[in-house]
């Protein structure tokens, strides 16, 4: 009969320590970096006698664009396509004839333009359902964006007779006062619409 040789067991009685002292060792080593987000100034607080200012909003002033659960776009309450999105945007932002329905123009002195009548107090108002797909989002933000980009280049054109991006940066922040890009998006929330036998 041939010799059975026994295999010598492997003592893994000091595998926990080394682990441990493995893991102690990159905790230790290991530089996380951390997000320290943007920097805002706060308000000061309010006196203990003091009540806080009621924000008002005039209903002329917003623009409500909301996408519901199936994707579909409700502007001011309504259905539409998003292809007249941005031409819908641009005669809210603009309110060229001074409609009493759409926002309130006020009159400012802007460098480099002189007074200029413009719709500051404007709001869009940028809604989802919590079960609207990504890009159909993406697809109302850029037409929103694009509305903001086409009438600063066509203000630049009458202007000053060059293109918005080829404006030096001074006559830019002009044209940004005429129209700053207000675009207020909301915590997704149910509006409503049917999907998967919900509400």
């Amino acid at each position: 009969m041939g010799n059975k040789r026994k295999v010598s067991e492997i003592n893994s009685s000091s595998m926990a320590d080394i682990s441990f002292l493995l893991l102690i060792f990159f905790l230790v080593t290991t530089s996380m970096n951390v997000s320290t987000g943007l920097s805002r100034r706060l308000p000061a607080p309010l006196q203990p006698n003091q009540k806080p200012e009621d924000i008002d909003i005039k209903k002329r002033n917003i623009f409500i664009v909301k996408v519901n659960s199936l994707n579909q776009l409700q502007v001011q309450g309504e259905l539409m396509d998003v292809r007249k999105l941005k031409d819908k945007a641009k005669e809210f932002i603009q309110n060229e004839a001074n409609d009493p329905n759409l926002p309130e123009k006020t009159m400012v002195n802007i460098d480099l333009l002189g007074n200029v009548e413009i719709t500051k107090d404007h709001v869009i108002s940028l809604q989802n359902d919590v079960d609207t797909q990504y890009q159909a989002y993406i697809e109302v933000q850029n037409e929103l964006v694009a509305a903001y980009n086409e009438l600063r280049n066509e203000f630049s054109m009458q202007k000053f007779g060059k293109k918005y991006d080829e404006l030096p940066e001074r006559e830019q922040m002009a044209i940004q006062q005429v129209y700053p890009q207000k675009i207020s998006e909301a915590e997704p929330k149910n509006y409503g619409g049917i999907k998967n036998g919900k509400n």
